[in-house]
C-alpha cells in the first residue's frame, strides 16, 4: 500500500529532491550562459572603443605631420584659413578617416533591418533634429559661459573661430559635404551595427556617446551628443544612412553656412561697438546701410526659434504616444550590469578619456 511500501515512500520522498536538483542545475547554467554572455559583451565593446580611440591617434597624426611640415617650410600658408583648413581637412578625411574604417570593419557587425519612412515623418524628424540642436546649442553656451565667468576668462568656441577664418565655399566643402557623410557612417552606421545586438537602446546611445565626444570641445559636445542620439534611433528605425546624411548636411548648412553668410554680412561686433559707445548717429548710420542684411538676420532667428518650438512640442506628442520605443536585442545585458559592461573595459575607458581630457583641455586653454 501506498505509504506503507517502502520502496514506494522512497521514491515519494526522493521526487521534489530530483525536481530541486534539476531546479538548481538549470539556474547554474543559466548564470554560466550570462557570465559568458557578458564577458563577450565586454569584450566586443572594448574593441570598439579600442579600434576608435586607435583610429583617433592615427587621424592626429597624419593631420600633425603636414601640419609640422607646412609651418616649418611655408610657415605663411598658415597665416591663410582656407589652406589650413585644407592641411588639417584632406589628411584626417583621405587617410585617417577610412584607416579608422578599415579597423572598425574588423569587428562583427550585424544588419538593421531596412523600412520605408513617410515623407510627413521625414519632415517630423527634420523639424526634430533642428530643435533638439538649437535648444541644446543654447544649453551649451549657457554652461560654457558659467564656466568662463567662474575661471576668469571666456571659453572658446572652436567651431566658430574656425568658420570665422575661413571662405564660405571651404564651409560648404567641410561641414555640408564631407562631415554629414563621413561621420554618419563612421559613427552611425559603423557603432550601430556592431551594437545592435544588445538592443536599440544600447546602440542609439554608444552611437551618440561617441559622437559627442569625437568633436572635443563642450560647445559642440552637448548638441553633437543629443543630435546624435536622435539620428542613431532615426537610423535603428529605417536602417537608412541616407536619412540621417539627409539631415546632419541641412542642419550644417543653416548653422555652419547661412549663419556665417548672415554674420559676415551685417557685421554685428561692429554694431555692438556703436551700442558700447552710446553713438546714436552711428548707429542710425548702420541700420539703414545694413537693413536688408538685419532683416534676413531676423528671419533666421525667427526659423530659429520656430524649429525649437516646434521640435518641442513634436518631441512632446511623440513622447505622450509612446514613440520613442526600443526594440530588445539578440542579447540582452541585465538592468544593473549595463553600464559596467559597455563603458567599464579598456578600450571604451580609453576613447573616453581621451575625449574628456580634451574637454577639459579646451575648457581651460
Amino acid at each position: 500500500m501506498e505509504g506503507t511500501n517502502e520502496y514506494g515512500t522512497w521514491q515519494n520522498n526522493a521526487a521534489p529532491s530530483m525536481e530541486g536538483w534539476q531546479q538548481a542545475e538549470g539556474e547554474r547554467e543559466r548564470r554560466e550562459r550570462e557570465n559568458r554572455e557578458l564577458k563577450a559583451a565586454k569584450k566586443h565593446f572594448s574593441k570598439l572603443g579600442g579600434m576608435y580611440i586607435l583610429g583617433t591617434i592615427v587621424i592626429y597624426a597624419v593631420q600633425l605631420v603636414p601640419m609640422a611640415l607646412v609651418s616649418f617650410l611655408l610657415p605663411e600658408w598658415l597665416w591663410n584659413g582656407n589652406i589650413s583648413m585644407l592641411v588639417s581637412m584632406l589628411p584626417m578625411y583621405l587617410i585617417g578617416m577610412p584607416v579608422l574604417i578599415l579597423l572598425v570593419r574588423t569587428i562583427p557587425a550585424d544588419r538593421v533591418e531596412r523600412r520605408s519612412i513617410r515623407p510627413g515623418s521625414f519632415i517630423v524628424a527634420v523639424v526634430m533634429s533642428f530643435g533638439a540642436v538649437y535648444l541644446t546649442n543654447i544649453i551649451g553656451n549657457v554652461i560654457t559661459a558659467a564656466i568662463g565667468t567662474l575661471k576668469g576668462s571666456s571659453v572658446q568656441n572652436q567651431l566658430a573661430n574656425m568658420t570665422e577664418s575661413i571662405s564660405l565655399w571651404m564651409i560648404v566643402l567641410w561641414m555640408v559635404i564631407c562631415a554629414p557623410f563621413m561621420e554618419e557612417y563612421v559613427f552611425r552606421k559603423l557603432i550601430v551595427d556592431r551594437t545592435i545586438r544588445y538592443g536599440q537602446g544600447v546602440a542609439v546611445l554608444v552611437s551618440g556617446l561617441m559622437f559627442g565626444l569625437f568633436h572635443g570641445n563642450l560647445n559642440q559636445f552637448v548638441y553633437a551628443f543629443v543630435l546624435g542620439v536622435f539620428l542613431a534611433f532615426l537610423y535603428v528605425k529605417t536602417g537608412n544612412l541616407k536619412i540621417t546624411i539627409a539631415i546632419h548636411m541641412m542642419i550644417n548648412f543653416m548653422g555652419g553656412l547661412v549663419s556665417s553668410a548672415l554674420m559676415r554680412a551685417i557685421d554685428l561686433n561692429e554694431y555692438l561697438e556703436m551700442v558700447s559707445d552710446m553713438d546714436m548717429d552711428a548707429m542710425m548710420a548702420y541700420i539703414s546701410e545694413n537693413m536688408a542684411g538685419l532683416l534676413a538676420y531676423g528671419v533666421f532667428l525667427i526659423f530659429i526659434f520656430g524649429m525649437l518650438i516646434a521640435g518641442l512640442v513634436l518631441f512632446i506628442v511623440c513622447l505622450a504616444k509612446k514613440r520613442f520605443t526600443f526594440a530588445r536585442g539578440q542579447v540582452v545585458i541585465p538592468r544593473g550590469k549595463r553600464f559596467s559592461t559597455i563603458f567599464l573595459n579598456v578600450g571604451m575607458l580609453l576613447y573616453s578619456i581621451f575625449w574628456i581630457a580634451m574637454i577639459i583641455y579646451q575648457l581651460f586653454a
